[in-house]
């Protein structure tokens, strides 16, 4: 059923990024000789040549086998996303200088290219797939439907196609156009309209990124209203199960980064339906998408360094169009320093829609200022974050409690991370290489995903287990001047019946050189045969004193403990991170001597 509602809302013939092609032109020519764009572009210029003189990779069947064979990712998305950023950077540089043939037809051989591929989607994603199956159904009578499957990256093609092709239109070969409009018609509308999607209920990243590239892209390319309202009535339920994976406190338990991609397409669309309903459909003005808008400057700990719980990353830079078009909407959102801002480059998947943006909504009179100090506890997703400013320098500290069910989820429950003067010291490892079995009953084997991998206790030789059942229980979360406190029972995390309690309670110090206290009471029915304190930490100097060790870098840290009570072991633990980098860390396990059915355990953690 058509909805009347969003069809009478439509405004036809709505400019949804420039006017006419005067206006567009002038803007580009505009940046293109203010200073405040000079890195930006000049960022993109040096990347135009660049590619320029590299020959363009094609995506074989050699490559789309690999995934089957072995479960490896790598091959085939290298030179998938090299083509993405072929496409976005041609397509800038063809705005930037509309007059050089070079860059035009560079631009329409990588999107002659990209209509060419056999599927849009990820080997990854296309398990149980009409694109992967073998069965041959021909017949001169029934047309046979191919490449129906949509995933987030067909979409994000979808998007990027249509946008590119609304603003270069005016130099683009009539062919080229056309092919445009064919395949994203084949690929994705048709299908889309005619296939119930599982990501559209699912309440994660994918319902925001394939619904909002989808809708945005039948906003540029669909001029009948009756079948853009059929779009986007499909677009704004998978949004709203989008939504339905935060609460109310804005948290996003899948990471910074993919806040960042998730909600930035919620942003794009969102933008876009604005426009295109002149004002009348305004997807920002629920308190819920206020607070998750604000997750962004919640969840750094200082500069560059972030809150990365779950497949996040510890280092991250921020889209700086996204963040100054968002402080237009939220006169509390704050403006990230400009040294933050993600470079042309930084995005490995090469997505057009966040790059033009990072230009589009970059506003040169807005200032930039450091993340603000405070601590802050999220009730709905139990997570303490910590940031202070001493005479000494900066410092933070994050902890959460949560399930073992999350998105993206590491069983973690206990988890904490600590800072000092831009210097991890306790961390999480974060997302690893992605393949297949990074995603089956085998995830929890990984380092980065199993508790094993975590700054949480090892009871009986058990790691905590996965489910939403292994849950914390919040005691105490109070915000003070001096100091902040954080407590919380880990007990449902492990599967053990003698277990009856486990408190674990943070004590934040934070005046002058800061200090964490952090101090763990079990409670069992009967004789534990093992108690082991692990600590993740970086690959830093570490020196063993009685009753004390401590962690040098840039910065120095000391960990008191009561060595009549507890035996230290240095592990070294390596890690491969989700570039497929080799990562060197350590674990420091403090194992309890003398386990006993009472029994107490204190760590006091001192910078110095």
């Amino acid at each position: 059923m058509i909805s009347n509602d969003i069809k009478n809302l439509l405004v036809s013939e709505t400019p949804l990024l420039f006017s006419t092609t005067e206006e567009k032109t002038e803007w580009w020519r505009n940046a293109a000789a203010n200073p405040e764009f000079n890195l930006l572009i000049e960022e993109i210029r040096v990347e135009g040549e660049r590619l320029l003189q590299e020959a363009e990779q094609e995506l074989t069947y050699s490559f789309f086998r690999i995934f089957t064979e072995n479960g490896s990712r790598l091959e085939f998305e290298k030179v998938y996303f090299q083509k993405r950023h072929r496409l976005t950077t041609f397509a800038i540089m063809v705005l930037l200088e509309p007059e050089n043939k070079e860059y035009v037809a560079a631009l329409e051989n990588i999107i002659w290219s990209i209509c060419n591929e056999y599927s849009w989607c990820l080997p990854a994603h296309l398990k149980n797939s009409p694109e992967t199956s073998t069965s041959i159904n021909c017949s001169l009578e029934k047309h046979s439907v191919e490449n129906e499957s949509i995933d987030l990256f067909s979409a994000e093609t979808a998007f990027a196609l249509a946008e590119i092709l609304k603003l270069t239109e005016d130099v683009l070969d009539p062919l080229i156009r056309k092919r445009i409009y064919v395949e994203v018609y084949k690929r994705v509308f048709r299908p889309f309209h005619t296939t119930k999607y599982e990501w559209e209920t699912q309440e994660h990243n994918w319902a925001a990124v394939c619904a909002g590239a989808i809708g945005a892209a039948a906003m540029h390319l669909i001029e009948d209203s009756k079948e853009l309202s059929l779009i986007l009535e499909r677009v704004l339920p998978a949004m709203d199960c989008y939504l339905k994976g935060f609460s109310d406190d804005g948290v996003c338990l899948e990471g910074y980064g993919y806040w960042q991609y998730g909600f930035g397409y919620y942003v794009y669309f969102a933008d876009l339906l604005r426009k295109k309903t002149g004002g009348k459909l305004d997807l920002f003005t629920s308190e819920k998408i206020h607070q998750i808008a604000l997750f962004q400057q919640r969840c750094f700990l200082h500069q560059n360094q972030v809150v990365n719980f779950s497949d996040a990353l510890p280092t991250a830079s921020v889209f700086l169009g996204m963040s100054h078009y968002l402080s237009k909407v939220y006169e509390d959102f704050e403006i990230p320093e400009r040294k933050l801002r993600a470079n042309f480059t930084a995005d490995h998947c090469g997505r057009w829609a966040p790059a033009i943006r990072n230009l589009l909504w970059f506003d040169e009179t807005l200032p930039d200022q450091p993340w603000e100090n405070g601590s802050r506890f999220f009730k709905d997703s139990q997570w303490f974050i910590s940031r202070h400013q001493t005479k000494f320098g900066s410092f933070s500290f994050a902890a959460k409690g949560g399930n073992n069910n999350e998105p993206h989820n590491h069983n973690d429950i206990g988890h904490f991370i600590l800072q000092g003067n831009n210097e991890v010291f306790f961390k999480d490892l974060g997302s690893g290489l992605y393949n297949k079995d990074y995603f089956s009953e085998k995830r929890y084997t990984f380092l980065c995903n199993g508790s094993q991998g975590h700054s949480v206790p090892i009871i009986n030789h058990q790691f905590q287990e996965e489910g939403s059942l292994r849950q914390a229980r919040i005691l105490q979360a109070d915000v003070g001047r001096e100091e902040d406190v954080f407590e919380l029972d880990l007990a449902k995390a492990y599967e053990l019946e003698i277990l009856q309690r486990l408190t674990r309670k943070f004590t934040w110090v934070k005046m002058n050189q800061p200090k964490l206290i952090v101090e763990d009471i079990y409670s069992f029915s009967d004789q534990p045969v093992s108690i082991m304190e692990r600590l993740i930490t970086p690959a830093l100097k570490i020196t063993e004193k009685e009753n004390e060790v401590i962690l040098e870098g840039n910065q120095r840290l000391s960990i008191q403990y009561d060595s009549r009570l507890l035996y230290l072991e240095v592990k070294k633990l390596n890690f491969i991170n989700h570039f497929g980098n080799m990562e060197e860390n350590y674990a420091l396990d403090f194992t309890v001597l003398n386990p006993v059915k009472e029994c107490k355990v204190q760590l006091i953690f001192q910078f110095e």
